[in-house]
């Protein structure tokens, strides 16, 4: 059995799981998740929770491409608030801090998040592994080229995968060293990469489960999706769902996305498909 220990609680990964995201910012990329109000924020969850997700990623700042950086103590105050309005609501909820600071990752550990989710793989904060190291829970790591600031300016790689790879392997092994038990890795799509290499990553996405650690897969409503269908992220769900699929079927065990009930029935229909055994006729 694949399972990650949340605090005492394990999660299976055995199949698919859905991270539900919770942007509390006022920077959010895809504006339809913009929250207004800890209500909201709690009845959003609560909607997520109903259509599937298992985690709710709560991030306290945009790191959208051309976005702008915030300090530790702002985005505390962004997600703290919520993680313990959740908890009072949801006690078995699982949460992930969407984070690169090693401060705010201690902070919302102890207001009871379970799992860091690093989009810069502790590049951003020395402090990061060692502390996610201490407090005992699952890590997330993402590759990204650059810096959110200035990651889409001009991406490149000889080969892509295998930068992508090479860079995971190093860093899952640095983790495992430092004493991280439960290690989760993510390609990165969109962070620091044209549409081709996120293209070629998606295509190549079985290769990075050979490190053997579940992969996560962030492809919801992103630039990739949105561009090649010459359209815009609020109209971009039937190219997540497709991809999302993609992602499934090349190994991805954990989808992040915006919406959950797409990608639990997307799941379903996976499932579905890989476990269906030989018939003697065919059937519609």
């Amino acid at each position: 059995m694949s399972a990650i220990n949340c605090k005492g609680r394990l999660l299976s990964l055995d199949h698919p799981v859905i991270m539900g995201i919770l942007n509390i910012t006022s920077d959010s990329f895809y504006q339809g998740f913009k929250e207004e109000s800890l209500l909201q924020i709690v009845q959003r969850a609560g909607d997520m929770m109903a259509e599937g997700a298992s985690i709710i990623d709560i991030g306290g700042q945009s790191t959208r491409p051309g976005s702008t950086r915030i300090h530790a103590d702002e985005e505390s105050q962004n997600v703290i608030p919520v993680i313990t309005a959740l908890l009072r609501q949801y006690p078995d909820l699982i949460i992930s801090i969407d984070t690169y600071y090693s401060e705010v990752a201690q902070q919302a550990i102890a207001a009871g998040a379970a799992i860091v989710n690093d989009i810069s793989f502790g590049d951003l904060d020395p402090e990061m592994i060692s502390t996610v190291a201490q407090l005992g829970v699952p890590y997330i790591g993402m590759h990204m080229q650059g810096r959110p600031e200035n990651m889409q300016e001009a991406p490149s790689y000889k080969d892509v995968t295998q930068e992508v790879l090479d860079y995971l392997i190093a860093k899952t092994d640095y983790c495992k060293n430092a004493g991280i038990k439960d290690i989760i890795i993510d390609p990165g799509f969109g962070f620091g990469k044209t549409i081709e290499h996120n293209f070629s990553l998606l295509k190549e996405l079985q290769v990075f489960t050979q490190i053997g650690y579940p992969v996560l897969a962030g492809l919801s409503r992103k630039g990739m999706i949105y561009r090649t269908l010459d359209t815009d992220a609020a109209h971009a769900l039937n190219g997540t769902t497709a991809l999302n699929m993609v992602a499934l079927m090349n190994g991805a065990k954990i989808l992040r996305v915006h919406d959950v009930g797409a990608a639990a029935e997307t799941i379903k229909l996976f499932n579905t498909y890989k476990n269906a055994a030989p018939v003697g006729t065919a059937s519609a």
